[in-house]
């Protein structure tokens, strides 16, 4: 069950509950047993394809509604529908709260929120869609009450001045994608961030386009209020956001040193990119077994909980298929690896590979010589792939008194060409070469 809060301080967040109230069809309950002013007398539940909704107005700002849960019949989520303030102009943002150090706008002090990662990326999601043209779609860092909700929780809101506060268009989009937000608060995998700016575009991107969530985020200036890194503050971010992992932007050595002692480990968005949704179980054996993600590992396009072999590539095929089509050597490894070491910035193939099974390595030892077969007469043994190669001779072709220029461009390409009334065949002026490329290495 999402709980939906809407305050009669908020100007803003009253219409985003008319919205709510009009594109869905509710029904309006008595609670006899609340004052009105915390969330009794009327209010509204509705049944929906994406789970059940109940909406409670109160009379007091959001950020000093500290236990607001218990308003409602125990809440899966608690969504705060709320203005923005800023000089953002139009936009629809989302975040947690707490304090990473003095809670001076609610909450109490170093006290984070239960977060729900997961709902919050579904919530961005929606806003994209929805948000009217004009509008911007964004992340804040974790700030402000309240920070005991009763339940994991979520800021919902529509910015950024009385302009857009009075907005039906806007206010509609956040009603909508409110309506839209997964029911599984706390599913998914989910990192949490430290440093940057207050609308932290990094862990915005992570979100945008990764799978993950990103669940509380220190920007700079949270940091600066923590203080020297606090294990209990940091350990909170972590625990209420159901996160193992964090993103640190910017240069924190202190801070990185006390997430790894507290057992967390810190990752870049490189990582979480290549990571991707791939079992987590099966990263940790490929990097255990052939290196970090930020040392060069890539994945390939197959999985196994399995056992993996390790196995080094065969690196004289793997080269002269590489003069060939690099970007085909790249593609047919991932296609048959589950990863693999890779060297210049992770541009060029490794030495090393991990298969799923033997066939797989064997599927890529032919797929390389199939891509020699562009160029070359190949022949596949059981031992090795035997090329034979063709090439023009520049020496020998001016030993027969071929001028340089365009002569030469003609028999290169298997042309004769006629010189002082001769005829120069092209396998006159080429030589042949056979190359041995063992299957293994």
């Amino acid at each position: 069950m999402i709980a939906i809060v809407v305050s009669r301080a908020d100007a803003a967040s009253e219409r985003i509950g008319r919205q709510l109230l009009e594109i869905a069809d509710w029904s309006a309950r008595e609670d006899p047993d609340r004052p009105d002013a915390e969330g009794g007398g009327t209010y509204h539940r509705l049944d929906s394809e994406t789970g059940r909704f109940e909406l409670r107005t109160f009379e007091e700002w959001h950020l000093e509604l500290d236990g607001v849960a218990e308003a409602f019949a125990d809440p899966d989520l608690v969504v705060f529908a709320s203005r923005h303030s800023g000089e953002t102009g139009p936009l629809l943002t989302a975040h947690f709260t707490g304090n990473f150090g003095s809670a001076e706008f609610g909450g109490r002090d170093r006290e984070l929120a239960a977060a729900c990662p997961a709902a919050h990326k579904r919530l961005l999601e929606r806003f994209r869609e929805h948000a009217p043209e004009g509008y911007e779609v964004g992340m804040e860092c974790t700030h402000h009450g309240p920070s005991a909700v009763g339940a994991p929780s979520l800021f919902a809101e529509l910015g950024s001045d009385e302009e857009q506060w009075a907005d039906d268009a806007g206010a509609r989009a956040v009603a909508r994608s409110i309506l839209e937000i997964d029911v599984r608060p706390r599913t998914g995998r989910a990192v949490v961030a430290f440093g940057g700016g207050h609308y932290v575009p990094r862990p915005e991107r992570i979100v945008r386009e990764t799978p993950w969530a990103v669940g509380h985020v220190g920007a700079d200036w949270c940091l600066e209020a923590m203080g020297a890194p606090d294990p209990a503050v940091i350990g909170q971010a972590f625990e209420r956001s159901g996160a193992e992992l964090a993103v640190v932007d910017g240069e924190y050595p202190t801070l990185e040193s006390a997430i790894e002692e507290l057992g967390y480990r810190v990752v870049s968005e490189t990582w979480l990119r290549e990571v991707g949704d791939r079992p987590l179980e099966l990263v940790d054996r490929l990097e255990s077994a052939l290196g970090r993600v930020d040392d060069g590992l890539r994945f390939g396009d197959r999985s196994s909980n399995d056992e993996v072999e390790i196995a080094r590539l065969p690196g004289e095929l793997v080269e002269a298929a590489r003069a060939v089509d690099a970007d085909a050597v790249r593609e047919a490894v991932e296609t048959h690896a589950l990863a693999f070491e890779t060297a210049e910035g992770g541009t060029r193939v490794g030495d090393r590979a991990a298969f799923a099974a033997a066939d797989e390595r064997e599927a890529l030892v032919s797929e390389l010589a199939s891509i020699l077969e562009r160029e070359y007469e190949v022949r596949r043994e059981p031992e090795a792939i035997t090329v034979h190669e063709r090439r023009f001779d520049p020496e020998k072709a001016a030993t027969l008194g071929v001028p340089e220029g365009p002569a030469f461009g003609r028999l290169a390409s298997g042309e004769a060409v006629e010189v002082d009334g001769r005829t120069i065949e092209p396998e006159a002026v080429h030589t042949e070469r056979v190359r041995t490329l063992p299957r293994s290495p």
